[in-house]
């Protein structure tokens, strides 16, 4: 087992009952009687979130027999999550009667998760005995690839800035073997990636693109894209103070782009994977880019620049059209792109934009189905006159406060022409308070049920 969190010692592991509100207080819960007699006489009444360890009834009273842990009326699987921080020292195993025991298990999995790069914490020692049909080795895959995504979020600028991010991407590819390259500094504007140069010039770690490959060239392309703005100061629109303080979270869509990454490669699904990724800081200083600039860009299209806190979509913009270059069958971006987003769908929620009606329902279907929800916005054509420019080919952002996001994706599909399906995921990457599988910090979002869809459409032989 690769997670402490697990344990293959089935000898006196207890049960964990799952609970149902709704079942226990109708009768139906699948509850030994004298798991039922003890719950009643405590209160427990299957609450979300709540615990009753049922003793065995031992000499001395210490032992305990089982656990019933309340799921409420909205039973979801990643709830298990919380379970190792609750729990007692110990290995504990699901009741047979636990509803999908496989997402109850990553569950467990994801609520154990602890950053302690500045600070060590001692591990929980509550651990899962999974069960025999558990295919311990795949959960494992997706829970690291979520870890990669969570502690490359939480980790400071000021030890992940762009060449340090170059450097996580290299050790990522190097354990896959795949091939990875970067283009850094002024040979991103002899390479053409002029916008990426103009957002990250005035850092004093210098911009790159950064790209690995991965499978067999005869396989069908998938190309992922994500942004990677280590630090977002909003540049000479500088943000103010408060706005400023989670910007180190500001590169969550080259983040989870890499955990999804880490996930196909992991699976050794049949694709010929390539991963983008833009690194910059948005800093200031005497060649900061500025509100009125007219930037070049790897398309061709001039880009009249409305506000510099408006970054992500322009190194975006390059990085995509790099991508599109080679037509590939899927290309997905993320990015903590835009406040109208989360203004719109809250932080749990990412907004997903895509043409193809086909992939946004396997989608839609596959959050719904591991607990990693999104939801489709529309890449409303009438909005798209609102990015044009008198001076230049198109504006990079829209003339008024309304639409936000919408805008935002309009402008990125202006750099996509030949990739057959693309999907702009717009994400937070961040929990803003404690949750089951997730404490607080960087998350991921979107990546698992994406990788579910990936498996469906390229399954392993």
């Amino acid at each position: 087992m690769s997670h402490p969190a697990f344990s293959t010692r089935k000898t006196n592991s207890i049960p964990v009952h799952l609970v149902d509100s709704r079942d226990f207080k109708s009768g139906k819960a699948s509850l030994p009687g004298f798991a039922i007699d003890w719950a009643k006489r405590t209160g427990f009444s299957g609450k979300k979130g709540t615990l009753c360890l049922v003793p065995d009834g031992s000499a001395g009273g210490n032992g305990i027999a089982c656990a019933l842990f309340g799921l409420g009326d909205d039973p979801r699987a990643l709830d298990a999550g919380r379970l190792p921080r609750l729990l007692p020292e110990g290995n504990w195993h699901f009741a047979d009667a636990a509803p999908d025991a496989t997402l109850s298990s990553l569950g467990w999995l994801l609520g154990a998760y602890r950053y302690d790069r500045y600070r060590k914490d001692a591990p929980w020692k509550a651990r899962l005995v999974p069960g025999a049909d558990i295919d311990t080795a795949a959960i494992s895959g997706i829970a690291d690839s979520v870890f990669l995504a969570r502690d490359l979020i939480n980790t400071p600028t000021n030890d992940l800035g762009p060449a340090e991010l170059e450097a996580a991407i290299r050790k990522l590819a190097g354990e896959f073997k795949a091939k990875v390259g970067s283009i850094v500094g002024d040979k991103l504007l002899e390479k053409n990636f002029p916008m990426v140069h103009a957002v990250g010039r005035a850092s004093a770690s210098a911009p790159r693109i950064v790209e690995f490959k991965w499978g067999k060239a005869s396989d069908p392309k998938v190309t992922l894209v994500g942004k990677g703005v280590c630090f977002d100061s909003g540049g000479l629109n500088i943000k103010p103070g408060d706005s400023m303080a989670l910007m180190k979270k500001d590169m969550g869509g080259a983040a989870n782009i890499l955990a999804l990454a880490r996930m196909i490669m992991t699976a050794r699904l049949p694709v010929r994977l390539r991963v983008i990724i833009a690194a910059v800081e948005n800093s200031i200083s005497a060649n900061a880019f500025r509100p009125g600039d007219i930037l070049n860009s790897r398309k061709g299209t001039t880009v009249e620049i409305g506000n510099t806190d408006a970054e992500g979509r322009l190194i975006l913009g390059d990085a995509l059209a790099w991508g599109d270059e080679e037509a590939p069958q899927i290309m997905i971006d993320m990015a903590t792109l835009t406040g109208a987003a989360r203004i719109a769908l809250g932080p749990d929620l990412p907004a997903m934009f895509s043409d193809d009606d086909g992939f946004c329902a396997d989608m839609m279907a596959s959050g719904a189905s591991v607990e990693d929800p999104v939801w489709r916005l529309p890449l409303w054509k009438g909005y798209r006159a609102g990015l044009s420019s008198n001076i230049a080919n198109i504006s990079h952002i829209g003339k008024g406060p309304q639409g936000g996001s919408i805008t935002a994706a309009l402008f990125l599909q202006h750099f996509v022409e030949k990739a057959k399906t693309w999907a702009h995921f717009d994400i937070f990457a961040w929990a803003a308070a404690e949750k089951p599988s997730c404490p607080i910090g960087g998350e991921a979002q979107a990546i698992r049920a994406i990788f579910e869809v990936m498996k469906s459409r390229f399954p392993v032989a």
